[in-house]
């Protein structure tokens, strides 16, 4: 799914409390209702700039942040999480580092995610 789509999902009405991950690949996560949220960036701009992941599944791609959610989720100020709670919100993902890996077509261009 694409932002032209995010009408239909509840998440971007939310205001979810960003934190960073230290990762690269997957650098922002929040506890939001009981659930993991986790931005992955791509390689943009081959690729929508993220992808949002709710308790290890796809929701949908943005290219930018929702208006709610206003600029937090990539603030270098935001707080760190420490390397349990990190390895456990990212545990379901960490494995879907290329993009489309996540519904079995990984992108495979040498430039953007080889």
């Amino acid at each position: 799914m694409d932002q032209r789509h995010l009408g239909h999902e509840p998440e971007p009405s939310k205001r979810p409390r960003w934190c960073r991950t230290g990762d690269a690949y997957f650098p922002h996560a929040a506890l939001v209702d009981g659930q993991w949220w986790v931005l992955r960036l791509n390689a943009f701009p081959d690729h929508p700039m993220w992808t949002l992941f709710v308790d290890g599944d796809r929701r949908f791609d943005l290219d930018e942040t929702p208006s709610a959610w206003g600029q937090s989720a990539i603030k270098k100020s935001n707080p760190v999480l420490d390397s349990q709670t990190t390895a456990k919100a990212l545990a379901p993902i960490r494995h879907f580092v290329a993009y489309g890996s996540e519904v079995g077509q990984t992108c495979d261009n040498l430039f953007c995610c080889g």
